[in-house]
């Protein structure tokens, strides 16, 4: 995985000095060039919210322009995994005056330098974006390879119409108004695999994580041993097939703290959740663990169907488990403003959430937000343990693979201890098109570069 705007890279002797160069014809979309000094500063403002960013400053000397095409990065001591955490897909490179706007405020322009441009006066918040062809742009020569390669564009103008109703999106892709619905409702697949010149496929090979959030910060679930006692109920065939319904094709079971199929995926612990399940004894470890009647605030989104599904089936286990739920239902929006919240359940706080991450993101210890366990600097539930971070530390510091597997097991181990969330399966989303849309680029969200018409 390479940073798009790379053209070359050196690395000194001692692996303490990384020199970038930037690729020629690089503009932003504001017609002004590609500056090593925006990349400068793009890539502070993105290392104060990505875990992989938050590594790589903490162990960086100086990040400076040379000129106006070179960059350089200094560290305190090698760093494996730079060219990783420069090609994450969230490492956004912006012009300079927007870089330097707060990591805690959004930004007030939308210029980047890729293949489309944003048209903020056609934008309408919840309903429609748009994007225009940047006629300036200039891609790489290879093919596209996810966020990587030749960005080449086929269309003039690409439009997203939010359409909150399932069924009427799905009817608009059946009668061709629209070409493309991103996340079609999973229980209208089967129907639309029938359509005439409707097309159902899964392009994202990483799926999606389903997460179980706790928050940490206040009782009940800042007691481990109450976390501990969830474990041997949590069925994840059951929080899938809630998803999934029969298309158990779109499900990959049993999973762990790290996506299947890739490198740092292991089984250390992993019974945990494999295994026989045992309510009774969930029950009794439950009772065990000093839980009390605390009432347990669990979020649950009204329009985002997978998410809902997931909260009702924790609902039904916390019951069955005799916990005290307040189950609380509101939009997607407004549960994302709640979780952010810091304060006690009781003032506008909560204690348990559901959502799904992306497999890319929770495939190692690196990018895994989730699984960060530094308190309040960290992902929505605010876990804090020392040793998970330690281990978190030592992954980084790793010389080979083999080493980072090894250590990824002991993080798996230890998570399934600490348990800063329960890993609730993995489901894979279809995306549905028209037939004539074709050459799709393999990602976890929709790219438009390399898509044709016929």
């Amino acid at each position: 995985m390479a940073p798009f705007s790379k053209g070359l890279e050196n690395v000194s002797a001692d692996e303490l000095t990384w020199t970038f160069t930037l690729r020629d014809g690089l503009l932003f979309q504001d017609d002004e060039k590609v500056r090593a000094i925006d990349c400068t500063t793009s890539l502070a403002r993105w290392a104060v919210k990505d875990p992989f960013g938050q590594q790589l400053f903490s162990i960086t000397n100086e990040v400076k322009s040379l000129d106006d095409r070179r960059f350089q990065i200094r560290l305190k001591k090698p760093f494996r995994q730079m060219l990783y955490a420069l090609g994450a897909r969230n490492c956004f490179m912006m012009p300079e005056r927007m870089a330097k706007t707060p990591a805690s405020e959004q930004i007030k322009e939308y210029i980047g330098s890729g293949p489309y441009r944003f048209l903020p006066n056609e934008w309408v918040s919840g309903a429609r974006a748009a994007w225009a062809r940047f006629e300036k742009y200039v891609p790489r020569p290879e093919k596209p390879s996810y966020f990587a390669g030749g960005k080449v564009v086929y269309f003039d103008r690409v439009e997203w119409i939010v359409q909150p109703d399932p069924a009427t999106a799905a009817a608009a892709l059946q009668t061709g108004e629209v070409d493309w619905v991103e996340l079609p409702l999973i229980d209208l697949c089967p129907m639309l695999r029938k359509s005439d010149g409707v097309a159902v496929k899964v392009f994202d090979p990483f799926g999606w994580l389903g997460v179980l959030a706790f928050n940490q910060l206040y009782p009940p679930f800042d007691n481990v041993k109450l976390r501990r006692a969830l474990l041997p109920a949590v069925d994840q065939q059951t929080y899938m097939q809630a998803i999934v319904g029969e298309q158990t094709d779109l499900i990959r079971i049993p999973a762990g703290y790290f996506t299947e199929g890739y490198p740092m995926a292991n089984k250390a612990g992993l019974e945990a959740l494999s295994g026989r399940r045992e309510v009774a004894l969930a029950r009794k470890l439950v009772k065990e663990s000093g839980y009390n009647g605390e009432p347990i605030l669990l979020m649950s989104p009204t329009d985002q169907p997978a998410l809902a599904q997931m909260a009702q089936v924790t609902r039904s286990l916390y019951q069955d488990l005799g916990l005290n739920v307040d189950f609380q239902a509101m939009d997607w929006g407004s549960l994302v403003s709640r979780r952010a919240n810091q304060g006690p359940p009781d003032k506008g706080g909560w204690n348990s959430f559901c959502t799904l991450w992306g497999g890319l993101t929770v495939s190692n210890p690196g990018s895994s937000y989730p699984l960060r366990a530094n308190g309040k600097g960290g992902w929505f539930g605010w876990p804090t343990d020392e040793a998970l971070e330690a281990l978190r530390q030592r992954w980084f510091d790793a010389p080979d693979l083999a080493a980072q597997q090894a250590i990824a097991a002991r993080i798996q181990q230890r998570a399934f201890e600490f348990v800063p969330f329960i890993a609730l399966g993995e489901v894979f989303q279809p995306t549905a098109f028209r037939t004539n849309v074709t050459d799709i680029v393999k990602a976890a969200i929709p790219l438009f570069w390399g898509v044709r018409k016929t």
